[in-house]
């Protein structure tokens, strides 16, 4: 079957990360619960896929000597595979955000904070930059209001930046371009109508960050919880929005995509969707296609939440109804993410506080039950610009490399993934010699998943790589 539940969650997962060592990060702190807060060293699960067992990482105190809840904090991979958490909550009805950040070492397995931002912040976005740095944008402060003022993690500290930007709403979706430069693709957490922008980061911290809006953005006013992803390869720079709501949690099937390397980008229709989703998940998978599952036709409403998954294929522009999950009301707080070897994770739904779905499923693509090219080998590092050889028995029927960022992802916004093409450059027939790109923007430091797809997109199983 292609849908399979595997396990049961210990706490809500809100927040799902796949780790360097294939292992599924869940945490959530509180989990929308204020009965949990006394129990946050519970809101963080380790699931370890291989052995289907889970670990309790304790999350760090605070100043009280309560648990820092990273309920609705933002999240991003640093260059060495540790997973930073930023902001969360520290009042419930209205909800005040946090200043403090913590790391997730998966060598560890455990929690360490760090510097805590200038700001607080309550369902921030994180975004990885070419350098390295983290960027921090939007979330309620520590009085509940909008913050308008980004900052950036160093590794050390936060700087923020004096000069406010537009009034971006909570969980805006960001996308690192290959030129350095950000885009907002228009998708957030709730509607406010703000365009879908371009924004460069200048080189001072007392200077306005640049914001160039882009047009053509159909149903503006039905964004909430839908999603986006910068569709694969990365090198073509086009970006996907799709489904979310509008103000009365209706639901939309819209598809828009906007081609980011043009002189002037703005966005164009594309086939919709052949439902209309709100809460949910989109992953890109190895064979280059985009997988849609989660979700409901109207917010939290579970009798309009069994939806079949659908699968976008670029190169064909056409969406494909594949299986329904096993498992009825993935809306609200439900996460999806790939893993190593092909297949998808899915967990999560919270349509009400103090109930979630604890199920955690497994869908396997068409691809698993075929038969697959191997990595024999590859290197486990590799600098920019720099070749590799990959050992493989079919590689005269190679026809793609990728390197795939793994997700970290919460809210159906996810700014770490995504695939990276690897230009095969001579192949004998049992390896492929590549070049990674030079391109730090376009391929931030940090680790990969590395596979390869033959002539009949068909993906193998990955290997990790980390890329510096």
């Amino acid at each position: 079957m292609p849908w399979k539940v595997v396990s049961n969650c210990p706490i809500n997962p809100i927040h799902a990360a796949l780790l360097r060592t294939g292992k599924v990060l869940f945490f959530s702190g509180s989990g929308n619960d204020l009965n949990n807060v006394a129990n946050a060293p519970q809101g963080a699960a380790l699931w370890d896929v291989t052995n289907n067992t889970f670990s309790p990482p304790q999350i760090p105190l605070d100043s009280r000597g309560k648990s820092i809840d990273v309920f609705c904090a933002g999240q991003a991979f640093r260059s060495d595979g540790t997973l930073l958490v930023a902001g969360g909550t520290i009042q419930y009805d209205p909800f005040f955000g946090q200043i403090s950040a913590l790391i997730f070492d998966p060598s560890t397995e455990k929690w360490t904070q760090v510097a805590s931002m200038n700001k607080g912040r309550w369902y921030p976005t994180l975004v990885t930059l070419g350098s390295g740095r983290v960027f921090a944008l939007s979330g309620y402060d520590i009085n509940g209001n909008l913050g308008t003022n980004p900052e950036i993690f160093s590794g050390s500290s936060w700087n923020v930046f004096s000069r406010s930007t537009s009034g971006f709403d909570l969980y805006p979706h960001l996308f690192l371009l290959s030129n350095g430069n950000l885009f907002f693709s228009g998708i957030q957490f709730s509607d406010n109508n703000l365009s879908p922008r371009i924004l460069t980061i200048p080189g001072s911290f007392t200077q306005a960050i640049a914001e160039q809006a882009v047009s053509g953005f159909q149903q503006i006013d039905s964004v909430a919880q839908g999603a986006s992803v910068l569709l694969p390869p990365a090198q073509n720079q086009k970006v996907m929005i799709l489904g979310g709501a509008n103000a009365n949690g209706v639901a939309t099937n819209r598809v828009n995509i906007i081609d980011l390397s043009a002189t002037n980008p703005k966005y164009v229709p594309a086939p919709y969707l052949n439902y209309p989703r709100t809460h949910l998940s989109a992953v890109l998978l190895p064979d280059r296609t985009v997988f849609v599952s989660n979700g409901s036709q109207a917010n939290e409403d579970l009798a309009q939440s069994t939806l079949p998954a659908e699968i976008y294929n670029p190169a064909t522009n056409t969406w494909t109804v594949v299986e329904t999950p096993t498992v009825n009301g993935r809306v609200y707080h439900s996460v999806a993410l790939l893993l190593p070897d092909g297949t998808v994770m899915i967990a999560g739904g919270n349509p009400q506080r103090g109930t979630f779905e604890p199920r955690i499923e497994i869908y396997s693509p068409a691809y698993i039950s075929k038969t697959r090219p191997v990595i024999q080998s590859a290197p486990s590092s590799v600098g920019y610009g720099k070749q590799i050889t990959i050992q493989t028995p079919q590689a005269g029927s190679i026809k793609w490399v990728n390197l795939i960022r793994p997700m970290a992802t919460t809210h159906s916004l996810d700014t770490e993934q995504r695939l990276v093409d690897v230009p095969i450059n001579s192949r004998t027939s049992s390896s492929l010699t590549v070049t990674v790109t030079s391109n730090q923007n376009l391929a931030p430091t940090g680790w990969y998943m590395l596979s390869i797809t033959d002539n009949n997109n068909i993906p193998s199983v990955a290997k990790w790589i980390q890329l510096s």
